[in-house]
């Protein structure tokens, strides 16, 4: 869409020479912008990799805001006209830095989470939440910036832009793209005794479905699978898949109509990070998105569990959740078929300022000779609190009984997942090496780093007790089943039918 876009103002530019120029400054000037990030936590964008390619991290943004009357008559729910704007489709999307895969993870939008403080752009500050709160909610605590504010909170995944799409926008776009496949298997109809519902009649197997048709299809909660917002969001990944491969058929650049009425769709449809608030940027970014087939693409949704806190909501599963985030973090492709672009799967995660380590120029000197700091990490990055007591002593006596009888505590504060050593210069590279052999640590625990002066041993959580850390989990090379992830080349999915819902 955003290829399209760009495509017919280059037409226009070329065709009219200062009208299409004037036509250029138009549509720039009518696109919408918001503030990229409102909470205090700064991740400082994605990092490249060794070859100094970037991977890109795009939230894509549903708000069910009632503001106006398209988006009232499209909405229903007239209690909630004209109140605070939900987020109710957050999608983060992950392009590898090597362009060769993209993945999608979908938070559901009833998933309590842990709300950042956000100050808004006027000023008006809202203050973190001190419990759980419903991850929707973001949206109406200053904009599209707070979402992405709690996104990089709960994910550690540093989000580069956002769009963001209401009712009235999602029925352009797909007025604008044409028909969608989808498939049902019964006939639906979701509407409950009450009235609630999204309205979608569909016959069972394939329809072709746009417009007002398509928001039907994307909100639909009552009809799918168990009729909660978990289903609904299969539904979506379902069709933005379609969509994806639609685009893939049918893309052409020879009809200048079709051209401008998409590119006019797509402009109003959308409020952007004020990073993309022109149209080349768009078309640049365009450009990397369509470089990945759609056999790479992969949907997925955060894994989660029912919470025992508030019922009916979900919270992120336990271990399962936070792997698929280092996944996205680690640049690995979500299908099992790649490897990690940059980073080597289940490697301790090193700071910015650290660097992979490299073969040791000179010899090591013999461990008696070694000065090492050991500092106690064994709390994680999660909880620092919980760390073990008396572990960084119980390490240095470890070290001495080998040999290394210059090893002594270090008392900083440090929390690490796992157990690493760090070094500053080359020259100790070969005695951090030593250091690692000695424990029985894997090579990739070493890191050349800028935050220490010398050879640092940080006791991670993953040694919290005994003379060796637990062994290394098998490295992460594809999205847990829980995810429930969905291949972009896969045209065979159709969605099950909740019972009581069919005509």
């Amino acid at each position: 869409m955003l290829r399209w876009v760009s495509s017919v103002l280059a037409l226009l530019i070329l065709g009219t020479a200062g009208a299409g120029y004037l036509y250029y400054r138009y549509m720039n000037g009518n696109i919408h912008t918001d503030v990229l990030n409102l909470g205090d936590s700064k991740l400082g964008g994605s990092k490249p990799n060794a070859f100094g390619q970037t991977p890109l991290n795009i939230l894509l943004i549903g708000s069910d805001a009632r503001d106006g009357k398209e988006n009232q008559a499209l909405g229903g729910a007239h209690d909630t006209f004209d109140g605070p704007p939900l987020a109710d489709v957050q999608m983060l999307l992950h392009l590898s830095a090597d362009r060769s895969n993209m993945s999608v993870v979908s938070m559901p939008r009833d998933t309590l989470i842990k709300m950042p403080k956000c100050t808004d752009k006027d000023g008006k500050v809202y203050q973190a939440s001190k419990g759980l709160v419903q991850t929707n909610e973001s949206l109406g605590r200053g904009g599209p910036g707070c979402t992405v504010a709690a996104w990089q909170e709960l994910t550690g995944i540093p989000v580069d832009h956002f769009m963001l799409i209401d009712f009235k926008g999602v029925v352009k776009m797909a007025d604008a793209i044409g028909g969608v496949p989808v498939c049902v298997q019964q006939n639906v109809l979701s509407r409950t005794s009450e009235g609630h519902g999204s309205g979608l009649k569909l016959p069972k197997g394939e329809n072709v479905i746009q417009g007002e048709q398509a928001l039907q299809w994307l909100r639909t909660r009552y009809g799918f699978e168990d009729g909660t917002d978990i289903g609904r969001t299969h539904a979506q990944h379902m069709y933005m898949n379609s969509m994806a491969r639609e685009f893939r058929k049918n893309a052409k650049l020879t009809n200048p109509v079709k051209l401008n009425s998409l590119a006019q769709a797509a402009i109003d449809a959308m409020v952007v990070d004020t990073s993309l608030n022109k149209i080349d940027k768009l078309f640049d970014l365009s450009m990397e998105l369509k470089k990945v087939p759609t056999g790479r693409i992969t949907m997925t949704t955060m894994p989660w569990v029912y919470s025992t806190r508030e019922e009916g909501r979900v919270e992120p599963k336990p271990v399962e959740a936070e792997e698929l985030f280092q996944m996205v973090r680690d640049d690995i492709a979500l299908d099992g078929k790649g490897q990690p672009s940059g980073a080597t799967s289940g490697a301790p995660s090193a700071p910015a300022s650290a660097a992979p380590s490299q073969p040791a120029a000179d010899p090591a000197a013999p461990p008696a000779k070694i000065p090492v700091m050991v500092r106690n990490a064994t709390g994680g990055k999660a909880g620092p609190e919980s760390k073990v007591k008396g572990r960084s002593t119980e390490v240095a006596a470890l070290l001495a009984d080998k040999g290394f009888t210059k090893a002594v505590v270090d008392n900083q504060a440090a929390a690490e997942d796992t157990t690493v050593i760090r070094y500053a210069g080359l020259d100790q590279a070969g005695d951090a090496q030593a250091v690692a052999t000695a424990l029985g640590l894997p090579a990739s625990s070493v890191q050349r780093s800028t935050e220490v002066t010398g050879i640092t041993l940080f006791v991670g959580k993953d040694w919290r007790t005994g003379a060796a850390p637990a062994p290394a989990a098998p490295p992460l090379n594809k999205a847990p089943d829980s995810a429930r992830p969905l291949n972009g080349d896969n045209d065979k999915e159709c969605m099950a039918i909740q019972e009581g819902f069919t005509w």
